[in-house]
């Protein structure tokens, strides 16, 4: 049962998509996984009684093989930079690319992490980068298809299905974490405004109609609230006509079956 206003607000929006014979698409990607510490575990048991599709933003050089190698069928695994460090100067914002590496260097390190993720995680691996801090240059995202790259992962709604000539974009709209308050749930009305938002924006065409509305997580941040609207939303979801979740690897297809 829908009860509160920002519920009702994305049960009405998806009802507008159903009207209009368009079904509703959501993704769910989780940054930073590393190994199958508890609150990842919790989260991976969650996907697998709810049936959702989640995509694991992996930390290459942390990466602990055996984890990965364990991975249902439920599960795709993304890069997620190559070892998670702050390269920025000080005073400019985070990021592992900064423009003072020269490229050629930032594209080995980063075709060097995907040959020893993808071994890795084998099947469940596609070849998709996530920027740490969701930050990296345009002259970078052009040559990312030399490092082995078809995809690539950011926050906020896209300009464009291709990012550059062979990579596919498709980013994360929700951020379920106050990164700036507390670093604990954002909270309801936050986060079903956001995904009302985006919904509403592509639905009149302010936004890329056909990119996917991604959930974004963070499991070693949730606290229990963030853990509960999770439940709740797959919950409710579920029950919303024309509501699909979609795997990452039905974004990013393959080049040989695009």
């Amino acid at each position: 049962m829908v009860t509160s206003g920002a519920w009702q607000a994305l049960a009405d929006e998806c009802a507008r998509w159903h009207d209009l014979g368009r079904p509703v698409e959501f993704w769910w990607r989780d940054d930073d996984a590393v190994q199958l510490v508890a609150p990842l575990a919790r989260l991976l048991a969650m996907a697998e009684a709810t049936q959702v599709p989640i995509a694991l933003a992996v930390i290459p050089e942390a990466a602990d093989a055996a984890f990965l190698g364990g991975l249902s069928a439920r599960v795709c695994v993304l890069q997620h930079g190559v070892d998670h460090r702050n390269r920025a100067a000080a005073g400019e914002k985070k990021t592992e690319f900064p423009g003072t590496e020269p490229l050629e260097a930032t594209l080995s390190r980063l075709a060097r992490a995907r040959i020893r993720l993808g071994a890795a995680a084998a099947e469940r691996f596609v070849d998709v980068l996530v920027p740490p801090w969701n930050r990296l240059s345009g002259q970078l995202v052009a040559r990312l298809p030399a490092a082995g790259f078809r995809g690539l992962s950011r926050y906020g709604a896209r300009h464009a299905a291709e990012a550059a000539p062979g990579i596919r974009q498709s980013n994360a709209h929700v951020d379920l974490i106050a990164w700036h308050t507390g670093r604990g749930f954002a909270g309801e009305e936050a986060a079903l405004g956001l995904a009302v938002a985006h919904l509403a924006q592509r639905r009149l065409g302010a936004a890329d109609p056909g990119e996917a509305t991604g959930w974004l997580t963070h499991h070693a941040c949730h606290d229990e609230a963030a853990w509960q609207f999770l439940a709740r939303l797959f919950e409710v979801s579920r029950r919303l006509p024309g509501v699909r979740w979609v795997a990452a690897r039905e974004l990013f297809p393959d080049r040989a079956t695009a």
